[in-house]
């Protein structure tokens, strides 16, 4: 009952209060990830798990090698995160059938390079971003990515959301209301700080999924740089010696 009051009052919020949201970017939030933070990796894939695969794939990775970068054990593995598949060396797949497109508009994507091309940064904010919307089809709406086709599933755990407009000038001189933000409706089962390592740690998650090998990549490459550089004055200082009778 309070939720439909809640998404009926904004539909009657005056229509360019709501068509205003087109107007004006709003930044992405800095998430401050660390794929190196192993038990902030576990937490994002216990909460992708559980919140997020049963739409969207990351296909790319599969169950095994998930398990053993992450350091989860085998047991864990097939009874807490295993929801689509029986076999640990199967990518990771949505439940999702193949008509979910008649559902939502467009076929859920898969998740698996979404850190890659849009950075964790965006992908914490968005988690952050849902506020009630009449005029959408779930009833929510995201400022980070307005006339989203997906459902606030998180609702439950940061709770609803409703949008901040503020009065700007437009190019001509006159005042229109832009999206701005947005501002707790309703309290969920998490705290604000709580909610924010949750979309942190999914984050987090889907930053590693996207390049399993980064964090040995990132480390390799300080060794590889500190080689060269050595070498360069290995090689300075030789050069030196073979010239120094010429000069």
């Amino acid at each position: 009952m309070v939720k439909r009051w809640l998404l009926t009052a904004i539909a009657l919020l005056p229509a360019g209060l709501v068509l205003a949201q087109e107007g004006g970017e709003i930044e992405v939030q800095r998430a401050h990830t660390d794929i190196k933070d192993l038990e902030s990796l576990r937490r994002g894939a216990h909460d992708f798990m559980n919140y997020c695969s049963g739409c969207h794939s990351i296909a790319y990775l599969r169950y095994n090698r998930m398990a053993e970068d992450l350091k989860i054990p085998e047991k864990e593995l097939s009874a807490n995160l295993m929801f689509t598949s029986q076999k640990p060396f199967d990518g990771i797949v949505s439940a999702m059938p193949a008509d979910a497109a008649d559902w939502f508009g467009k076929q859920p994507p898969d998740l698996s390079l979404m850190a890659r091309e849009k950075g964790p940064d965006y992908i914490y904010s968005y988690l952050k971003g849902y506020y009630v919307d009449a005029t959408r089809l779930w009833g929510v709406n995201n400022v980070y990515l307005p006339g989203t086709a997906m459902p606030d599933v998180v609702a439950t755990v940061q709770g609803l959301q409703q949008p901040v407009f503020k009065s700007e000038k437009d190019a001509n001189g006159s005042d229109h209301m832009v999206l701005r933000g947005v501002d707790a409706l309703t309290k969920g089962s998490l705290s604000p700080v709580e909610y924010d390592g949750f979309a942190r740690d999914i984050a987090n998650f889907l930053d590693y999924a996207g390049e399993p090998v980064k964090a040995k990549r990132q480390s390799l490459g300080v060794f590889v740089t500190l080689f060269l550089l050595v070498g360069f004055v290995l090689a300075y200082l030789l050069k030196k010696e073979y010239w120094k009778d010429v000069h």
